[in-house]
């Protein structure tokens, strides 16, 4: 498990596609914080970070929309430092966030060398009931079209179209403010299924 290995873990992949459900799992484990920064009030807890952080060294740090707080990265470098220089290492933060190229960049400047890349990716044949494979086939691997409206097909179907339809747009306008180039298409994230939890 990569939160062994590593003082940070970021876990990547689109909207709804199981991100927090399978970091709360995680996080049940073991002693943790979970703080979502879409929440205003999780979002203040935060005006003094170090402070705040500090005060849960001896727990996983579970940051769930790790992009709405860029300024973080550097103040999760000094904490990740701070406690190798006093032996206590890896398993302390796992960052959520829609693997985009503004979420990467932010962190792979800060934290070089403290993270690890994970991407989820949607649910696949091999994680579902051979007899559910057809549904899977037919309406993606998203849990909420898969599963959530299984006995509506239409408003699941409608579902996926929209939200491709906005990652779509989402992705391109990323995209083009990074100025990147895809020529070469491996990057840090290596694709991952929940069975490598």
């Amino acid at each position: 498990m990569a939160l062994a290995e590593t003082p940070a873990v970021a876990l990547l992949g689109p909207r709804q596609v199981g991100k927090t459900t399978l970091a709360l799992q995680i996080a049940n484990n073991r002693p943790s914080i979970y703080l979502d920064l879409e929440s205003e009030r999780d979002r203040a807890k935060l005006d003094q970070a170090e402070l705040y952080l500090s005060d849960h060294l001896d727990q996983l740090v579970v940051l769930d929309e790790v992009h709405r707080a860029p300024g973080l990265f550097p103040i999760l470098r000094g904490m990740i430092d701070q406690a190798r220089r006093q032996g206590q290492g890896n398993g302390r933060y796992l960052l959520l966030g829609s693997a985009n190229l503004d979420l990467l960049k932010q962190s792979g400047e800060s934290l070089a060398g403290r993270v690890s890349y994970l991407e989820l990716g949607p649910l696949d044949l091999l994680e579902i009931q051979q007899d559910l494979q057809d549904t899977l086939w037919v309406r993606g691997g998203f849990p909420e079209t898969c599963w959530l409206r299984a006995g509506k097909p239409a408003c699941a179907n409608a579902g996926l179209h929209s939200y491709l339809s906005r990652a779509r747009h989402s992705a391109v306008r990323s995209t083009h403010r990074s100025g990147a180039d895809f020529s070469d298409d491996s990057g840090p994230c290596s694709p991952i299924t929940r069975a490598d939890y």
